[in-house]
């Protein structure tokens, strides 16, 4: 049985007030179903550190929404993954399309920065997804496949225990847009199929399988119900308590 994990990521919003205030009406606003969930926050790197604080004694896991392959060196204005675990974080969100279209991220780089989230002791949202022409072409299951094979190149099975996987189709994100239940599942299910032929049957029915795309409480129940939807990864609608909460208690058996 494979336990939902929902995730908010806040990308860049939110200052340091708001976000204490944030974070507490969360945890003030959890109840007991919350065994049911796994349920991680991934705010802007500034507040990593007083949120980790904040988080102490809760059920809630902190992540960070991204990281930089080398342990240390002269990469200015970057996080190294350790630095990521010395503030108390858990998770580490790789391969983002906002990172892959802002950051000129590619597969390649996934693969490294995923090696060194796995050796610092972090486990990894892999995110991957199509373009809304390229589903229009009939090629997304090549582009996430491909997605896939790059990021994970370098992987075993045992590794697989550590690594989560968030379809976040590209053209939902941001856009209102959100994949119908039935075609997120179709690509879950492709991608689950796609674990097993890589790493076999067991490791692909382990392996959590986040949705991501204009995720609101009016659409979770839907998606959650599916067989392959193992969660949520959370934007715009983890900005507030009330929203969030409302995904996290839906998603809650």
């Amino acid at each position: 049985m494979r336990t939902p994990f929902i995730v908010g990521n806040w990308k860049m919003n939110l200052n340091k007030a708001n976000a204490a205030t944030l974070v507490q009406d969360i945890i003030t606003g959890l109840h007991t179903s919350i065994h049911e969930v796994e349920v991680g926050l991934c705010p802007p790197f500034p507040y990593l550190e007083r949120i980790s604080k904040l988080l102490e004694g809760s059920p809630i896991v902190l992540g960070a929404q991204d990281g930089h392959w080398a342990e240390h060196g002269a990469y200015t204005g970057e996080v190294a993954m350790p630095m990521l675990v010395d503030v108390g974080c858990r998770y580490v969100i790789i391969g983002h399309s906002e990172r892959r279209q802002h950051s000129g991220e590619t597969d390649f780089i996934v693969a490294k920065k995923i090696a060194a989230a796995l050796e610092a002791g972090l486990r990894v949202i892999l995110c991957v997804g199509e373009t809304e022409e390229q589903r229009d072409q009939g090629v997304m299951e090549d582009i996430v496949a491909g997605q896939l094979q790059g990021a994970l190149v370098e992987c075993f099975p045992d590794d697989m225990a550590s690594i989560i996987l968030a379809y976040e189709p590209i053209w939902a994100i941001g856009t209102g847009k959100t994949a119908s239940s039935e075609q997120a599942q179709e690509v879950h299910e492709f991608l689950r199929a796609w674990l097993s032929r890589r790493f076999g049957d067991a490791t692909a029915e382990t392996v959590r399988i986040q949705y991501g795309g204009s995720v609101k409480p009016g659409n979770i129940r839907s998606l959650i119900t599916m067989p392959d939807i193992d969660g949520a990864l959370v934007g715009g609608a983890s900005l507030t308590a009330e929203a969030f909460l409302q995904i996290v208690h839906q998603s809650a058996g």
